[in-house]
């Protein structure tokens, strides 16, 4: 069982605070193109310097999403890629050899699908350590609060910039960290970010010891190390997912595979702060 002293997503933080350093955390959707691939993609980052790594549930109703992770999602789901699926392509790269704590980012309905004493089981016997949850409203999160707790596993809460007046209620149950939403709308990359996304993350900061991570629209090495001067983690998700939609074509073929695999971890290595 994994505990609170033992969570490697917890230990990450720790060492990282300790060298003063931002957390690297990539976004991958699982099963895009296929699962070997995504695999092959987690050993990639890992090499690239990601120091926790987010794996998307492909979902056919992701509200949260942006149209590049929804295309994502599309292909990942003509494979039958499904929450079980998804916590073993975790248990899998942690048996080949990969360090990186694991944030399983799903929707709720496929959790209720699956149950929760087994869900929770399943988190715990494919070593996840955090659990985003969208479109879980902090009103309704008491359940999953408790329940992720008692099993060690972090419940990461998304507080956007619209939160003002919730953000203390919102954190005050958190885990892991509190995952600052840079950009009001969907996920999806940016140029600009929400007007005072500044003053909204110190504002997160007076209301939790927690590390803070921004997410949302963050694409570029440059607005990487923008948002590390003020956070403790900095997530990329469209930007990634994007890449590897772009490679396709290379990962298709076996004597290019290696090449569209490069091309990934050089776009994620010169994202790392």
């Amino acid at each position: 069982m994994t505990t609170e002293t033992t969570n490697r997503m917890d230990l990450t933080f720790k060492k990282l605070r300790a060298e003063g350093r931002a957390a690297l955390i990539p976004f991958l959707t699982v099963g895009d193109p296929d699962l070997e691939t995504t695999l092959d993609i987690i050993t990639e980052l890992e090499a690239a310097g990601a120091d926790i790594l987010e794996l998307g549930v492909p979902y056919s109703d992701p509200l949260a999403d942006g149209p590049v992770i929804q295309r994502a999602s599309s292909r990942a789901l003509r494979s039958n890629i499904h929450l079980r699926t998804c916590m073993e392509t975790a248990l899998k790269a942690r048996q080949a050899g990969s360090q990186l704590p694991f944030i399983l980012f799903t929707y709720y309905n496929p959790v209720m699908q699956m149950g929760l004493d087994t869900f929770f089981a399943e988190l715990d016997a494919h070593e996840i350590s955090g659990l985003i949850i969208p479109d879980l409203p902090v009103e309704e999160s008491e359940e999953m609060r408790e329940r992720s707790r008692a099993a060690g596993v972090n419940l990461i809460p998304l507080v956007a910039p619209t939160s003002s007046e919730r953000i203390a209620r919102i954190v005050s149950g958190a885990s892991g960290f509190v995952y600052c939403v840079s950009s009001l709308g969907v996920t999806g990359e940016r140029s600009t970010f929400h007007t005072g996304v500044d003053d909204f993350i110190q504002s997160v900061r007076r209301s939790t010891d927690l590390p803070i991570a921004v997410g949302f629209g963050i694409s570029t090495g440059e607005q990487v190390s923008r948002f590390a001067k003020i956070c403790d983690g900095v997530v990329v998700g469209s930007a990634i997912v994007r890449k590897v939609e772009d490679v396709i074509p290379l990962l298709a073929q076996p004597e290019t595979r290696s090449a569209g695999l490069l091309q990934i971890r050089e776009f994620v290595a010169q994202l790392r702060p």
